[in-house]
């Protein structure tokens, strides 16, 4: 099988600041997803969540970090929900059943580093 060919860094934000919570917005009734990062070693993900959406449960071969930059959501990990609000982080460990719902308008981080 051969390997996903690996976007890299998008290059409209290397050396220029920018604010996570400014490169995805609300779009009702769906998930908005934007790769920042995407190398052979990990990926960066920004995620807005509309009110309601969620992703539903799978597994990941490696652990991931969420932090929340904007709203609340529930994080479930192997059926135990956490709530995490804006300003949090948590792990997701890798091959343990995980699942994000938007109990609100939700926006997140998925950090995921490919390493054993």
């Amino acid at each position: 099988m051969a390997e996903k060919t690996r976007k890299g860094t998008d290059p409209k934000l290397v050396a220029k600041p920018f604010s996570y919570k400014d490169l995805v917005s609300y779009q009702e009734g769906s998930i908005v997803s934007r790769t920042i990062m995407d190398k052979n070693e990990g990926t960066i993900t920004v995620f807005a969540f509309a009110e309601g959406q969620r992703l539903s449960t799978h597994s990941a071969p490696f652990d991931a970090l969420v932090e929340v930059i904007e709203g609340t959501g529930i994080i479930t990990i192997e059926g135990v929900e956490h709530q995490v609000a804006d300003g949090q982080q948590i792990i997701m460990p890798a091959n343990k059943p995980h699942g994000v719902t938007a109990k609100e308008p939700f926006k997140m981080v998925l950090v995921m580093i490919r390493a054993a």
